[in-house]
């Protein structure tokens, strides 16, 4: 017989949108757990090596992302885990954010355990117990055997939709032309990297290299990331197809985070697909380190010091919301009633099929809003969505995929579910205003 557990909010996925939305619920009262698969948190984020946090700010440098997710930076400031938040010099947007993964992981056990949410890790959801129009509970898999926890409600955050997916809500997956989704990456580190070197060839080549920042700044800002080395890269003949070099520099002084790898035309929910890709992933990243330690100016004495524990996965299912957000209203900047979070990261599509990356800046104050209905899925009234999942169209979630929006949302939905079952609701009942004035109260930017 299966093990029961049981709880008020029960949050799937400890990526940074289900670490902050167990951390709200939590915080506000509500008896939260929150399961994970693998045996620490941090998500694509520490699973897969995603490096720098990118972007809590506007291109102008207002900051749009705080709440819970400056708290986790400040407390990773204080614990010598980030520099906190930096100039960009590789030109997509002016701050990112580096972070020591070691230290996140443990410190969102840490911040969970204050919030009083019972956590749970080698955790796999793979069902849904839905009765009605409701999920009554989820049943885990585990080494101890089956749990089934049951809730009244719950957070999606697995990124793949997994539990909307499983309960039966309708979900999209990909662009809407033909499905495919946007490539994986297999991240890596290196260690010994010259950074001088780097930036030394950077000043004496700056028509190689992708940049808005003057480059006469970079003797005086940090080197965050390089973005370019386009000869170099078009005469290699590389077989990966893209049409630059991107690193990262950090966590330490002479380690970089590479993220030049692509696999496409693979879905990230299908198992055999996803045993492609990681052993594609994994051959790539041999040809990178061989071609960067050959050909770029720094990593000659180089090595390979850590790779994904999986392939990084921008795109898979997202949930069909009671509101899809629009590359337009990304672009447009647009405004909502219902606003939940604000995000000034631009458009940035990983081309599902070809070699570049379609941008494209967000206009008049720089951001825009998400509305509390991109949370909200169809046909499972006591179900919200946070971070990669949310309703969006494939163009938009180009932006909402990334780090900070998901931490924006998971507090969200997170603050969300508390209110629904405090009040005895369920989420799309519940009153907006309450939901906001809870999200200023903790600090969000609405």
């Amino acid at each position: 017989m299966d093990r029961i557990l049981e709880a008020d909010v029960v949050v799937v996925g400890g990526g940074p949108a289900g670490i902050n939305a167990a951390l709200a619920s939590g915080r506000l009262g509500a008896k939260t757990i929150l399961v994970e698969r693998y045996g620490f948190l941090g998500g694509m984020s520490t699973a897969a090596l995603v490096y720098p946090w990118m972007t809590f700010h506007t291109e102008s440098g207002e900051q749009v992302i705080k709440g819970i997710a400056q708290e986790i930076v400040e407390r990773l400031q204080e614990l010598g885990g980030s520099p906190g938040h930096l100039r960009d010099t590789v030109g997509f947007v002016h701050t990112v954010t580096p972070y020591h993964p070691e230290i996140y992981k443990l410190l969102a056990v840490e911040m969970l355990k204050e919030a009083g949410v019972k956590l749970l890790v080698h955790s796999f959801v793979d069902e849904a117990v839905v009765v009605g129009d409701r999920i009554k509970a989820i049943q885990i898999t585990t080494k101890s055997g089956k749990y089934e926890i049951r809730g009244n409600i719950f957070v999606d955050a697995s990124g793949d939709a997994d539990v909307a997916y499983l309960s039966g809500a309708p979900t999209y997956q990909g662009r809407e032309s033909d499905g495919r989704t946007q490539p994986m990456t297999m991240k890596f580190r290196m260690r010994g990297v010259d950074l001088e070197q780097v930036k030394a060839y950077m000043l004496a080549h700056p028509e190689d290299f992708y940049h808005k920042t003057p480059f006469a700044e970079l003797n005086e800002i940090p080197l965050t990331g390089v973005q370019g080395f386009y000869t170099q890269w078009k005469a290699s003949g590389v077989p990966i197809n893209r049409d630059q070099v991107l690193f990262f520099s950090g966590p330490e002084k002479d380690e970089v985070l590479i993220n030049c790898t692509r696999v496409q035309g693979l879905d990230g929910t299908d198992v055999e697909d996803l045993t492609e890709a990681e052993e594609i992933g994994r051959r790539q990243v041999l040809m990178m380190s061989e071609f960067l330690k050959s050909n770029i100016a720094g990593f000659s004495g180089a090595s390979i010091s850590a790779v994904g524990t999986q392939i990084g996965i921008r795109e898979t299912r997202r949930i069909a919301g009671a509101y899809s957000l629009t590359i337009e209203d990304v672009v447009q900047g647009r405004k909502f009633a219902d606003v939940i979070a604000r995000s000034g990261y631009p458009v940035d599509i990983h081309d599902p099929s070809g070699k570049g990356v379609i941008a494209a800046d967000i206009e008049g104050d720089g951001a825009y809003d998400i509305p509390y209905r991109c949370l909200l899925p169809e046909k499972i009234e006591n179900l919200l969505a946070a971070g990669r999942c949310i309703s969006t169209t494939h163009e938009a979630l180009a932006t909402t995929r990334l780090t900070p929006s998901c931490m924006a949302t998971g507090q969200a939905a997170g603050t969300a579910a508390a209110i629904a079952h405090l009040d005895g609701t369920i989420p799309r009942k519940i009153d907006v205003s309450k939901l906001q004035l809870e999200l200023q109260k903790a600090n969000a930017v609405l």
